[in-house]
């Protein structure tokens, strides 16, 4: 105890001496970040509403390195969540948008902290902690509500390779946007977690407007999934540009998945060849043109027919009571990822678009407008009888302040509307959430 003791103050004072070195102080930056966002979803279906507001603050610290071969850093992370108003009996107690009090009810406030050791040799990263937002094809860190989701674990990434990065890592928890706990990872409808999700993958520049990507990932007991990427960019001149973004995934089971104690895949709701076996396949194609301002996207998606989508997802998860952990919320790498639904069951074959224009070509810097549709049709329903398809139409627009005082102060509005037919459909619903967003830096 005393040689660990000893050890621990020696390395503490080691990195407190190499601190005020040129880097570590120097390139550091401290922020807060304020969100305001009120969400308003609206069951046309005639089941629960869920109408709320709050107030997020998200306080970040992120240090240099220390001089020397290998340099040292810490990244730190203060959340804070303080609920508004949330009309009565507006708050589902699975809501993700705020944790729920023991009654149901939603709390007044919540808060979390999280931390990264950080060290770095020559391109090489590697961070380590509870503060881990990663944004890669087989995991995206979701910020749809008040507070980002973040993981715990640790990662490495490389780019010693000139136009070759490489990722890898394992995670063990996850903390939702809704909760101030952490816990283990899962799958959506899955009553067992995990606490080993490891992945590696690399993003390959064939040329300057060519990225090739591959990423293998496996959640313990739950999935293995492979991911094949391509993305192309034809300039055609200086304010026009034709895109094509290829992607695919290939999900298979893993360990105790399928055979019951609460680490099976509930398909989205949808269909499986193998009830709660992960078993599947989906391929997207998207094409964007770009003119000025003007972005035009076109695309088609299909899930094969034996089973749905996977992706990281705790929204299942609940605590030692059998009550929600505020879980909820998870993203993925597809653009049918839309802000009602996913598009991801069995069988579905999803064709989308969407228009999107910048007012800076008009003279109004910092305003963005996109509205766009999805469709899918030929969802098979969860008893395998017949099929089900879903649309959804969303519309976005946001505007950031360029300059004055002001300057950073951003507000966004989105609003969304969901229709399906079909026993595995969602429940019609209308979306609306407004956010104001600003970030203070005060070094």
């Amino acid at each position: 105890m005393y040689k660990s003791s000893l050890a621990l103050a020696v390395a503490v004072g080691v990195l407190a001496q190499q601190a005020g070195a040129a880097g570590f102080i120097e390139d550091s930056k401290l922020s807060l970040s304020s969100r305001t966002m009120y969400f308003n979803n609206d069951n046309r279906d005639g089941g629960a509403d869920n109408r709320e507001s709050g107030q997020g603050f998200k306080l970040d610290y992120i240090s240099g390195f220390t001089q020397g071969t290998i340099g040292f850093g810490v990244d730190a992370q203060a959340l804070w969540g303080i609920h508004l108003d949330g009309g009565r009996g507006k708050h589902p107690d699975n809501s993700s948008f705020f944790p729920s009090d023991s009654d149901g009810s939603a709390v007044d406030q919540w808060a979390r902290l999280g931390a990264n050791a950080k060290a770095r040799f020559s391109k090489t990263e590697v961070h380590f902690g509870s503060a881990l937002t990663p944004n890669l094809p087989i995991l995206v860190s979701n910020d749809g509500r008040l507070l980002p989701q973040s993981f715990e674990g640790g990662t490495i990434q490389s780019k010693e390779i000139d136009n070759l990065t490489i990722n890898a890592g394992q995670l063990t928890h996850a903390m939702g946007r809704a909760s101030s706990n952490r816990t283990g990872l899962s799958v959506n409808g899955a009553t067992a977690d995990s606490n080993q999700f490891r992945f590696g993958g690399l993003d390959y520049k064939l040329t300057p407007d060519l990225t090739l990507q591959y990423y293998y990932s496996n959640l313990e007991d739950f999935y293995k999934q492979h991911f094949l990427g391509a993305t192309h960019v034809f300039k055609i001149a200086d304010d026009q540009s034709f895109k094509t973004d290829l992607r695919y995934f290939d999900s298979s089971s893993d360990g105790r998945n399928g055979s019951g104690g609460g680490y099976n895949f509930n398909n989205n709701g949808g269909y499986a060849k193998t009830p709660g076996e992960v078993d599947n396949k989906t391929w997207s194609a998207i094409f964007t043109y770009t003119l000025g301002g003007h972005a035009f996207l076109l695309g088609h998606q299909r899930v094969n027919d034996d089973g749905g989508f996977v992706w990281l997802n705790q929204g299942s998860v609940r605590d030692g009571n059998g009550r929600p952990e505020g879980a909820g919320g998870a993203s993925f790498y597809l653009f049918t990822d839309s802000m009602i639904n996913q598009f991801a069951k069995a069988g579905e074959n999803t064709t989308f678009g969407q228009y999107s224009y910048d007012f800076a070509r008009l003279g109004v810097p910092g305003l963005k407008a996109s509205i766009s549709y999805l469709r899918g049709e030929d969802g098979k329903n969860a008893n395998g009888n017949g099929t089900f398809s879903e649309w959804e139409r969303d519309a976005r627009v946001d505007y950031v302040i360029q300059q004055g005082t002001f300057k950073g102060l951003g507000a966004t509005l989105r609003h969304g509307v969901y229709r399906g037919s079909g026993t595995s459909s969602l429940a019609d619903q209308d979306q609306t959430r407004f956010l104001i967003n600003y970030t203070y830096s005060f070094m």
